[in-house]
């Protein structure tokens, strides 16, 4: 008889278990190298990237929108005559000179103060503030470029 020949011993009976835990355990571990790897995107070795020369000469804006097929457009906008785009709505006129406070509209927008002294914009200073009128300049000691005044008064 086949079964009375068949002697159970501790290796026979924990053979099979330990080749199932060694398979479970092979499986996890190439789970988790995968899920680890997931996330990386290899993109192989890195690519030299060639730099342009300095040397190159810059492109013509122009050419390349006649290429590109727009029309021709005036060379040059007018430009606003720096009188038209200050306008002066306020002074408030102090006996020290740096205390002076000149308000200031620049191209429609909202009147802001300036103290002498303080830039309206780039390379105009407000050089001095009188009764009815401010002077601007490049800088404090330059040469008057521009002056504004204020507008009549209305009875």
């Amino acid at each position: 008889m086949i079964i009375a020949n068949m002697e159970l011993t501790a290796w026979k009976l924990w053979m099979p278990r330990m080749a199932a835990f060694l398979v479970g355990l092979l499986l996890a571990a190439s789970v988790v190298f995968w899920v680890l790897r997931w996330p990386v995107r290899d993109t192989g070795r890195d690519v030299p990237v060639a730099l342009a020369d300095e040397a190159l000469p810059a492109a013509d804006a122009q050419s390349i929108a006649r290429w590109l097929g727009a029309q021709a457009v005036a060379d040059s906008a007018p430009v606003p005559d720096a009188a038209s785009r200050f306008k002066l709505t306020g002074i408030i006129a102090s006996s020290g000179r740096e205390q002076s406070v000149a308000l200031v509209s620049i191209d429609g927008k909202p009147p802001k103060p300036y103290h002498v002294g303080s830039p309206l914009e780039e390379g105009l200073v407000l050089q001095s503030v009188e009764q009815r009128r401010v002077a601007l300049a490049a800088d404090a000691k330059a040469p008057v470029r521009l002056q504004l005044e204020l507008p009549p008064r209305q009875p």
